[in-house]
């Protein structure tokens, strides 16, 4: 029952920021964009989703110790991708699991996934924050503001490494605060204070830290690379019918893939249908450009997004010789996961 009502959630979800995205919208416009884009962009964009995808796996190994193979590691990643496009987006938890397989520890599986979601939390907060302080003709009310919360963003994520370092020290502050704010002991704060700590200890040795943001700048390089092709495939113009510049061309790609990371963390949709097509919407009108062309880029990008997920986590399933089956239910009967952006 509780499976049934979270898939007529999702769909229902999807529905409404799907609605949302196509009002007033000429679909036939949007698909005559499609229709015209330059494959050859299209098949950049490809490798690029391609390369994004493999590059998390040797991130994802190096917070595993390196303990499993490679090939292993990007075979159990891109199939958690792939399951990650069903209503009930169990891919976070299957390949926690399916990985211990390979010899890693309960603790070290799980806590490698949640330092890669703080991890790429922290990078779209930034990519976020630095792409509305770029925006032309941006008030003062608005930039400053802005800057100041990535600024302390990244000042909580370094005081939690310290915590994670120091625990100790971190549960003196936790309990300090508990005795100022009483009604946070009834939350369990201690018990999610200790995950956190635990998912963030590999960044307080200094050569996995450096592995670690290494990696994801190297990954989310190839998730940007996917965008920019998009956008240069469409040939997409401003409103006015001008070419876009470079500059706006590199600013719609950090702004749109900021905010289809954050449309891709919400996790009561299908396959993120929806509320990516209306993060890429927000970030096309933002940056001035039309509406038709701003859905277009959603569609295709979301449609290569999936493509790649499905290609290669089919692949992964067949080297990885299970079920979909048994890896769903797995999934669900250890469904302990944190939402968090997830890489595009």
């Amino acid at each position: 029952m509780r499976r049934t009502i979270f898939v007529i959630a999702s769909v229902v979800v999807s529905g409404f920021f799907l609605w949302i995205a196509l009002r007033g919208v000429d679909f036939q416009q949007v698909m005559q964009s499609i229709q015209q884009a330059e494959i050859g962009w299209i098949i950049v964009s490809f490798i690029g989703i391609t390369a994004g995808l493999w590059m998390r796996g040797v991130r994802w190994r190096g917070l595993l110790d390196f303990k499993p193979a490679l090939i292993k590691t990007c075979h159990i990643l891109n199939l958690g991708f792939l399951l990650n496009l069903l209503p009930l987006r169990v891919g976070e938890v299957a390949r926690s699991i399916l990985i211990t397989r390979e010899g890693v520890p309960v603790v070290t599986a799980a806590t490698s996934v949640v330092l890669e979601r703080l991890i790429d939390t922290l990078l779209v907060v930034v990519t976020l924050v630095l792409s509305i302080t770029q925006l032309p003709n941006t008030p003062p009310e608005i930039t400053k503001p802005t800057t100041v919360f990535g600024v302390l963003v990244v000042i909580a994520f370094a005081v939690m490494v310290f915590f994670a370092r120091f625990p100790k020290i971190g549960h003196q502050v936790l309990e300090l605060v508990e005795r100022i704010l009483p009604f946070l002991k009834r939350l369990g704060m201690d018990k999610l204070f200790d995950q956190l700590l635990a998912g963030l200890k590999p960044l307080t040795h200094l050569n996995s830290a450096i592995f670690a943001i290494v990696w994801t700048f190297i990954s989310w390089a190839f998730s940007f690379l996917t965008l920019y092709a998009l956008i240069r495939a469409l040939n997409i113009t401003n409103a006015d019918g001008t070419a876009l510049d470079e500059s706006s061309r590199f600013l719609l790609t950090l702004l749109g893939l900021a905010l289809a990371s954050l449309g891709n963390a919400v996790p009561v949709s299908v396959a993120g249908i929806g509320p990516f097509e209306a993060t890429i919407l927000l970030a096309g009108q933002t940056v001035g450009i039309p509406k038709e062309s701003a859905i277009s880029l959603g569609f295709l990008f979301h449609g290569v997004n999936i493509l790649g997920y499905a290609v290669w986590g089919i692949v992964g399933l067949l080297a990885t010789g299970v079920s979909l089956g048994d890896v769903m239910n797995s999934g669900q009967k250890n469904d302990q996961k944190i939402e968090a952006p997830e890489g595009v």
